[in-house]
């Protein structure tokens, strides 16, 4: 297999190679890719429905469910189905596809992350700027940004990625495609400039991060200064869930893709693709309902009204 112009699909790293086990890690992912769609399903029904959660918040929370669903909708079931029919194989456009539409619900869901990071900010150092600062078409054009950077973004690194002659055969060390996998294939005189774009999306990313934890540093700094106790647990309640799903995106996408070489291994990167590609977008909505009195009273009586319809 000489260059990608022969290349007609790839091999994904397969998670067992017996028939039983393979069974197994298809009933594993249908329920996680289960419980992601009700979770998520639900907070967006609940968020639509309800009228008391129409707040800036609870559409950047919306539009996080969706980008949730966009995303382990890309992985999960190719390699579900992958497992039930005993295959590995994905084709060429298909794992354009799948980096295409990861990229952009990933880096979409990390700019919306900063924004919400930004959000909190102001309603807890800036709340008489609040409404005028994060009104609905302010809150509106932020969401959108988002997603536009994240299209964007995947433009940029999908055409640079499957515009480099692959030299190296077609099988990728992922249970989906990704970029770094991609690039293990390329010949070795030709990967540069794609290297150099991830630089700079690292550069963006790590500016991105540096801005969260300074608006965060700025929250408690704020927090701290309440009188009152109850005001001092409210705000906590409002960026604590926030904190832990922003902590759970840049942990596990950082050591997927920051780990040092000498501790790769496919059984590893396996491991590492789960934590940060599956995982997070079926816990987003536990995090999130788990200390919100709002959106828990919005799912009971969204709950209570279909089961009573």
């Amino acid at each position: 297999m000489s260059n990608s112009s022969s290349l007609n699909e790839f091999l994904l790293l397969a998670f067992a190679d017996t028939r039983q086990l393979q069974l197994w890690h298809f009933v594993l992912f249908l329920g996680i890719y289960l419980a992601a769609l009700l979770g998520n399903g639900l907070i967006i029904t609940a968020i639509a429905c309800d009228h008391h959660l129409h707040t800036p918040m609870y559409f950047l929370l919306l539009n996080l469910s969706l980008l949730d669903l966009g995303s382990i909708s890309t992985t999960v079931p190719k390699s579900m189905a992958n497992s039930l029919w005993n295959t590995r194989a994905i084709s060429y456009s298909g794992c354009a596809a799948q980096i295409f539409f990861l990229i952009i619900f990933i880096s979409a869901e990390y700019s919306l992350l900063t924004v919400m990071a930004y959000d909190r900010y102001l309603a807890i150092c800036r709340p008489l700027h609040y409404r005028t600062l994060m009104d609905s078409r302010a809150c509106v054009k932020n969401a959108a940004a988002a997603w536009a950077s994240g299209f964007l973004y995947a433009v940029l690194h999908t055409g640079n990625t499957f515009s480099i002659p692959l030299c190296q055969g077609n099988v990728l060390d992922q249970f989906f495609c990704e970029i770094p996998q991609i690039l293990k294939l390329s010949c070795t005189d030709s990967y540069f400039r794609e290297v150099g774009a991830l630089v700079v999306g690292a550069c963006l990313f790590f500016g991105c991060f540096v801005f969260i934890v300074l608006t965060y540093v700025q929250i408690f700094t704020a927090v701290l200064r309440i009188p009152s106790e109850q005001g001092r647990h409210k705000a906590f309640s409002m960026c604590l869930p926030h904190l832990a799903v922003v902590s759970l995106f840049i942990c596990t996408s950082f050591f997927a893709y920051l780990k040092p070489s000498s501790i790769s291994s496919p059984f590893l990167d396996l491991v590492v693709g789960v934590l940060y590609a599956v995982v997070p977008p079926a816990v987003n909505p536990l995090i999130y309902s788990m200390r919100n009195k709002e959106l828990k009273d919005a799912l009971r009586k969204l709950l209570t009204e279909t089961l009573l319809e």
